[in-house]
């Protein structure tokens, strides 16, 4: 009898190291990512920007579908870690970056800053929001409007693949250019990136301010602040009411803000990651 339990208790133990195996290494081909992408015909976020720089800036229809069989790399640069950035990851090379819209919480989980991807567009869309470039794929709202937005957690893994291990060290903001903050151009190619606006601080703090409070949210549950020396239709800092941080009073006197710079129109629009991402 001894020996008949001795063996279901190594059975018992064996079965659940294999368990263990898989749920603590979430970055393996079998949980996470297509390994049969191999780097083959990669292009840069700027090219792709630059392909489809009609649909991302059309006013109606604003998506068009990916009918080559093309790639692009870059390094993971922003995600949703601590909720202000919804359903996405912000990705980077060094010409551009591109929101990618994922329908699916606890991204950071797999998707970390640092990591480099390889994202296969075939049958993907490229579009825009307010002329913000985003990969995904259609959806309609109330309204009847068709934007680029969140594609399902399953056609994502058959879409990308691992390239290489995390490095966080290769991930570095770009100084925002204050002097070009009209400045059609840099909007449209620098619109995407993690950059720091350096010396500036929030029009409203006064102690008591808070980023995000629920009282002011719009219709997407965020609330924009503005910087001092800017008009809120030139710069604003955006914050989801979900975000961990939405409670956190604004930080008064000079502070560097560190984010992911997108545009809605004309409109700067900085998403801070963490609450880390303001430095005085």
């Amino acid at each position: 009898m001894k020996i008949r339990y001795s063996l279901i208790a190594i059975a018992c133990a064996a079965l659940v190291g294999c368990m263990d195996k898989d749920w603590n290494d979430p970055n393996s081909s079998e949980a996470y990512g297509n390994p049969s992408i191999k780097e083959t015909n990669v292009i840069t976020i700027s090219e792709l920007k630059n392909n489809y720089a009609n649909a991302i800036g059309a006013q109606t229809d604003p998506y068009k579908q990916v009918e080559n069989d093309v790639q692009i790399k870059g390094r993971i640069t922003g995600n949703d870690i601590q909720g202000n950035i919804y359903n996405s990851i912000c990705l980077e090379d060094a010409t551009g970056g591109i929101l990618i819209n994922i329908a699916q919480g606890g991204l950071f989980g797999y998707l970390p800053v640092g990591q480099e991807i390889i994202v296969n567009l075939k049958d993907l869309y490229v579009g825009g929001y307010g002329q913000q470039a985003s990969i995904g794929t259609p959806f309609t709202n109330s309204k009847g409007q068709t934007s680029v937005s969140r594609m399902n957690r399953y056609l994502w893994n058959e879409h990308f693949n691992y390239m290489g291990a995390v490095d966080v060290s290769k991930v570095q903001p770009e100084v925002f250019d204050v002097s070009k903050i009209s400045d059609t151009e840099y909007l449209r190619t620098h619109s995407g990136r993690l950059m720091t606006i350096k010396g500036v601080k929030f029009k409203d703090a006064d102690g008591k301010k808070v980023f995000a409070s629920a009282a002011e949210k719009d219709a997407a549950n965020s609330v924009n602040r503005e910087l001092e020396g800017f008009t809120s239709k030139q710069i604003v800092v955006r914050t989801s009411t979900y975000a961990d941080f939405a409670a956190q009073p604004l930080p008064q006197g000079t502070v560097d803000i560190t984010g992911i710079f997108t545009r809605f129109r004309n409109t700067w629009q900085i998403l801070i990651r963490t609450e880390s991402d303001v430095k005085k």
